[in-house]
């Protein structure tokens, strides 16, 4: 069956505490429900002083998200290694595996945006350096077993649950990332459809005597919301949709190669684009696509809205889809 996965990145320009809490509390309530169902996959992400309220904790949602389910994976994409502390990130996600039975993947980007790493002092030209580092530390970490630290002994415990480790991609769009990830013989996760990078990474395998494999995103993998009436719903929300984009959009840089890029301004052209896509139950089931990504909550929908899609795609679309499947 397609993969199926519900986003949550929690914006909303303009929230209250009270508000926010009920957008935090709508998704965990989603991801229950969305696993009761049988989608595969929890999609979160982390940025940080963001003035609509990007998530900037994804690995304390991911805790609540696998208390509050039973099967369904969470992944993490991306955090951004540079900005945590080694030793604190290898306790923080093999607690999380031990929790979850091992159902917590983690993508390791460097992000991005400079004025994170301003935010917590840290120095954006030494990014590459200090992600070797925390890959590094991380993998040893997860031995439970002594070793050096930044010229001292340690030993971090306890040990995750998953055997060797926790599932760890290392992401990004960049010959380097490729490069990091051949040399520790961890997955790769291309940040967009780059067959030509992947090549590049299966080289670097060859060269450094290593094994991986690459998670990929497909060449279309556009963001759903299910909808009986998309005209009507693109007028009444369409703008929730293109803040998230021109959000993106501002941060990301020529040389930024996204799954999630837009070039659009105006509803219209986001609509015209196909980077977000208002569907109907048969139109969704007729796109044939592989991965499914639900976004109920895009932009600061209101939750509502949200639960009415999701509603949409897990009674309407996902049976049929794994009816298709048999």
């Amino acid at each position: 069956m397609p993969v199926t996965v519900v986003r949550f990145n929690l914006v909303e320009p303009g929230a209250t505490p009270a508000s926010l809490s009920a957008r935090y509390r709508a998704a965990v309530e989603m991801a229950a429900y969305a696993d009761d169902r049988g989608i595969t996959t929890v999609q979160t992400e982390e940025h940080h002083g963001v003035a609509n309220n990007w998530l900037p904790s994804p690995f304390a949602f991911a805790a609540a998200v696998f208390g509050a389910t039973r099967h369904i994976a969470v992944t993490v994409s991306a955090v951004i290694g540079p900005l945590h502390d080694p030793l604190r990130l290898a306790e923080d996600i093999a607690v999380l595996d031990l929790l979850s039975g091992g159902r917590l993947i983690t993508v390791a980007g460097i992000g991005y945006r400079p004025e994170e790493y301003a935010l917590f002092d840290v120095d954006w030209k030494r990014r590459g350096r200090l992600q070797d580092e925390l890959l590094e530390t991380v993998l040893k970490a997860w031995t439970g077993e002594e070793f050096v630290y930044r010229g001292r002994t340690v030993r971090v415990t306890p040990r995750p649950f998953s055997d060797p480790h926790p599932l760890l991609l290392v992401g990004g769009s960049s010959k380097a990332a490729a490069r990091r990830a051949a040399r520790l013989g961890l997955p790769f996760f291309p940040s967009a459809h780059l067959p030509e990078l992947e090549a590049y990474y299966k080289d670097r395998l060859v060269e450094y005597g290593t094994e991986g494999w690459t998670m990929m995103p497909s060449a279309v993998t556009p963001l759903l919301h299910i909808a009986e009436d998309p005209d009507r719903t693109w007028a009444e929300y369409g703008e929730h949709f293109l803040h998230e984009a021109r959000t993106y959009a501002s941060w990301q840089s020529a040389e930024i190669r996204s799954a999630v890029k837009s070039a659009a301004t105006t509803v219209d052209e986001l609509r015209a684009e196909g980077v977000y896509r208002i569907l109907t139950p048969d139109e969704c089931v007729a796109q044939g696509l592989d991965h499914h990504v639900l976004h109920p909550l895009s932009g600061g929908m209101p939750v509502d809205e949200g639960w009415r899609s999701l509603h949409l795609f897990c009674e309407n679309v996902l049976p049929r889809l794994k009816d298709l499947e048999g």
